[in-house]
């Protein structure tokens, strides 16, 4: 662990802030699944989200990913306020990151509900920075052991690794639902390109994070369904968009075991270093 010095006014209020972030992602979660009040994310904004709006669209089931993630939510608040993590120095560097990224996740959902693509488009981007200095950060300090690098890395990785697949899907439906086609090229082209895209990013951050299986599993998910969604009777099929995601995932795959098998024999997995 990395302590240096008792628990300060600015940790107190870093812990209070990060149960109050989760507390209002949760709460955004329920206003965003129509649990309670609101409009399901896939109903909202005339369905511009719906898994067969767009040729990038993931299948319905991969948002259920978002179960883990607000339960990785939780578990981090719960660890970060124990008295024994309040003056972790990796906290004291990640706890604010971390905070603002569930305040912007809930933004997001807001903007959603209250039908403004463009901004949500603008929330997500943000919300992507803040989770690559929130990756910046771990990987940069190794996790005191399996427990903070299964509640706090692999929350965060997760969280990383769909919001990379999200920013795509959200950028073309809100370019759909106005009917802006950039240069004209067509949906499927612009199907291609966009996951090309998403499969750079992966070998960047499997390279940048050396391996890290947890940023690349959730980037899969949300290709694989992307693949799915657009193979089936019930949905936008379209074979390109289909291809281009399933080699996206390939290659996101392919470059975190190539990246792993490559890593400094003196890593010790235990540590969660790699996760």
């Amino acid at each position: 662990m990395n302590r240096s010095t008792e628990p300060s006014r600015h940790d107190h209020a870093r812990v209070l802030v990060v149960i109050v972030s989760a507390a209002v992602a949760i709460v955004g979660s329920f206003i965003g699944s129509g649990a309670l009040i609101g409009t399901p994310i896939a109903q909202a904004a005339d369905r511009a989200l719906a898994a067969d709006a767009t040729a990038v669209a993931p299948g319905g089931p991969a948002f259920s990913i978002w179960t883990l993630i607000y339960v990785g939510f939780i578990a981090y608040a719960i660890w970060q306020a124990l008295p024994a993590h309040r003056d972790d120095v990796r906290q004291r560097r990640l706890g604010w990151w971390f905070a603002a990224s569930m305040i912007l996740n809930a933004a997001w959902i807001a903007c959603v509900q209250f039908e403004r693509l463009w901004l949500s488009v603008l929330v997500i981007i943000a919300l992507l920075a803040v989770l690559l200095v929130v990756f910046a950060v771990l990987t940069t300090e190794k996790p005191s052991g399996r427990v903070e690098a299964v509640v706090v890395d692999s929350t965060a990785y997760v969280y990383l690794g769909w919001v990379c697949v999200a920013v795509a899907a959200n950028i073309a439906a809100t370019l759909a639902a106005a009917d802006i086609d950039p240069f004209g090229l067509g949906p499927n082209t612009w199907a291609v390109l966009v996951l090309a895209l998403v499969a750079a990013v992966a070998i960047l951050l499997a390279v940048a994070g050396r391996g890290r299986v947890t940023v690349t599993a959730a980037i899969v998910w949300g290709l694989a369904w992307i693949a799915f969604a657009r193979t089936t009777d019930n949905g936008l099929t379209s074979r390109p968009a289909a291809i281009a995601a399933a080699a996206a995932a390939a290659v996101a795959i392919v470059t975190t075991a190539v990246v792993r098998s490559r890593r400094s024999p003196s890593s010790n997995p235990s540590t969660g270093k790699l996760a």
